[in-house]
């Protein structure tokens, strides 16, 4: 995998496996894949869930959403209830996938096309607009909250693409402490293991 401009350029998080764990080391290395088949979005819905979640976070790398998707897939397939709702909100199962039609309804009204053939600018757009709550009326807004549904996607998309291996080590995150820990604690101390930050150029900042 090819890593992006980031301070840590040289830093595995994964070189430090051996001081996890195994059940914590297992659980990480299954992020890696390879993934079970969906269980709750149909194939029309992971694309189009696949490409939001690449603007949302402004990444393209295909095997860290392979990771995001089968977390969100496995939420929502999941009879466990959700930790919190906003009272106009539906549970996160209906508002993901009437969401999602709801966006493509959007797409079709404003740019006469589905929302996966009508060009990024068209799709930063319509996500831009959902998240200030200012799409374009269409019926299916008075079931499925338009901020609620931005929002929705935003933390389903986030907490699992934080959880990355690669993006814990582009980010210089050591991964789990236990049950080695931290002894360094000090304002601007690091433990030996830890990454070191390298400074960017110019053009390294700009091409980030």
């Amino acid at each position: 995998m090819i890593k992006r401009n980031t301070y840590y350029p040289d830093y595995n998080v994964l070189d430090e496996i051996e001081e996890w764990d195994p059940v914590t080391a297992d659980a990480v290395l299954k992020r890696l894949g390879p993934f079970s088949a969906l269980k709750f979005l149909t194939g029309d819905e992971e694309q189009r869930l696949r490409v939001i979640c690449k603007h949302l976070v402004y990444d393209n790398r295909d095997d860290i959403f392979d990771w995001v998707i089968h977390f969100i897939d496995q939420r929502l397939a999941d009879e466990k209830g959700e930790y919190q709702r906003s009272p106009d909100a539906p549970p996160e199962k209906i508002l993901v996938r009437e969401g999602l039609k709801a966006i493509d309804k959007l797409a079709k009204k404003l740019y006469g096309g589905e929302f996966l053939s009508i060009g990024v600018e068209k799709q930063f757009d319509i996500l831009a607009s959902l998240q200030v709550g200012k799409a374009v009326s269409i019926p299916e807004w008075s079931t499925i909250p338009q901020k609620d549904l931005f929002d929705k996607l935003l933390v389903l998309t986030v907490a699992p693409y934080y959880s990355h291996p690669t993006i814990w080590s582009e980010i210089g995150y050591g991964g789990p402490a236990h049950p080695r820990g931290y002894y360094r604690i000090e304002l601007g101390l690091a433990d030996p293991w830890e990454a070191q930050r390298k400074h960017l150029t110019d053009k390294e900042e700009e091409n980030g």
